[in-house]
């Protein structure tokens, strides 16, 4: 499976990003990706305008085009979008999957942390989701999700061969090393690949949002069933395609010398 990681920069318009969409979904399927994995709030980024007043439902006009961008490409697209919520002026925080895959996950653990309330505008969601694209059975999760690894280990136990993390990390001292060390720690955890997306550094576009703003940092990568980082991109804006054929076939082999899975049904 090659997997494309879309370490973009979203701006404050949904229509300019989907142009931003369509822009890095061709060039990932020009490079023979059949994923193409972008970073949550990519339809309008955290520190732009009331998220309520942009939210539109998973079978509306912005999620609509997102489907025909991955239909003309011929891939699967996740994306982090924003929808309505049941509490009127509140949205939930999703990952819409468009392609040969359809569904969407809401974001279960809001980032209420380091001076950061996402709960005052987010409602979280309420359970785990996977899918299956070409035989991967593929689960999904939503930045701050990665500090809690018992989500995780229900995805694994739902069969998810493979983990996307789709993030838009806060800035701020330690806060890159954080996620390095987890998303690491998942893929051990679980012993899965996982895939870590997560927006690029506003700064390297010579944005300014604020040390704290969860806007993102880059930073995105592949990481093994040993937790090995098989790919580590930098802060900037990049989309790169990854193979992780060799990756996912090496599982059961990392399973049988780290039982980790079968060991914890023990408890």
């Amino acid at each position: 499976m090659r997997i494309a990681l879309a370490q973009v920069v979203a701006g404050s318009d949904p229509v300019e990003n989907l142009a931003l969409i369509a822009r890095e979904t061709a060039r990932a399927a020009v490079d023979g990706a059949e994923l193409v994995v972008f970073p949550e709030a990519v339809m309008c980024r955290f520190a732009g305008p009331d998220l309520s007043a942009v939210a539109e439902p998973a079978d509306g006009k912005w999620a609509a085009e997102v489907r025909r961008i991955a239909r003309e490409a011929g891939v699967t697209v996740v994306v982090g979008m924003f929808t309505p919520a049941a509490t009127p002026g509140r949205v939930r925080n999703t990952l819409l999957v468009a392609g040969d895959a359809e569904t969407g996950y809401d974001k279960i653990h809001l980032y209420d942390a380091f001076g950061y309330r996402e709960s005052d505008a987010v409602e979280p969601g309420i359970r785990p989701i996977t899918f299956d694209l070409n035989g991967v059975r593929i689960g999904l999760t939503t930045c701050y999700d990665v500090r809690f690894p018992e989500l995780f280990r229900a995805l694994a136990a739902e069969g998810a061969d493979l983990i996307l993390v789709c993030a838009s990390w806060g800035s701020g001292p330690g806060k890159r090393e954080h996620w390095e060390l987890l998303t690491r720690a998942r893929a051990l955890d679980t012993t899965t690949v996982v895939v870590a997306v997560g927006q690029a550094d506003p700064l390297t576009i010579g944005r300014e949002d604020g040390i704290g703003a969860p806007t993102g940092i880059g930073y995105s990568g592949v990481i093994a069933a040993d937790g090995t980082d098989l790919v580590r991109l930098r802060d900037a804006p990049e989309t790169l395609v990854v193979d992780v054929s060799d990756a996912l076939a090496a599982m059961p082999a990392v399973r049988a010398k780290l039982p980790v899975l079968a060991n914890g049904d023990r408890v």
